[in-house]
């Protein structure tokens, strides 16, 4: 693996954890709601730009959360500036990740086929 990528990886890992830091215990917009948890962040080579892909869990209204997250980019972009030490603070794009429910679906799925299979060989 070339360095840059080890070094890509630990930016990653350390702005998903800050990142996580700040909407958990610093944010007060009151259409944020449910638990967030970021479970990926994707940084550019250049490090301008990072994609930062949450999962919402009872949320009263998802797109208000994802607004309410939009809006609090440049918080959540200063905050990061104070306590990760990058020469340029990556832009920050909120997404919503859906492999959970996806995960969900395709349990579903096989746990139906495993049903009818069983029903089959009785």
């Amino acid at each position: 693996m070339p360095k840059s990528d080890t070094r890509l990886n630990r930016v990653n890992e350390e702005l998903k954890k800050e990142i996580s830091q700040v909407i958990s215990f610093e944010l007060k917009n009151p259409n944020i709601t449910g638990l967030i948890s970021v479970t990926k962040v994707k940084v550019t080579p250049d490090l301008r730009f990072a994609r930062v892909y949450v999962s919402l869990l009872n949320s009263k209204n998802i797109k208000k959360t994802m607004k309410g997250l939009k809006e609090a980019t440049g918080y959540i972009k200063g905050q990061i500036a104070r306590k990760i030490n990058l020469r340029v603070t990556p832009d920050l794009q909120f997404e919503i990740d859906d492999s959970m429910e996806y995960g969900e679906k395709i349990d579903k799925l096989l746990n139906e086929m495993n049903k009818k299979e069983n029903k089959d060989e009785e």
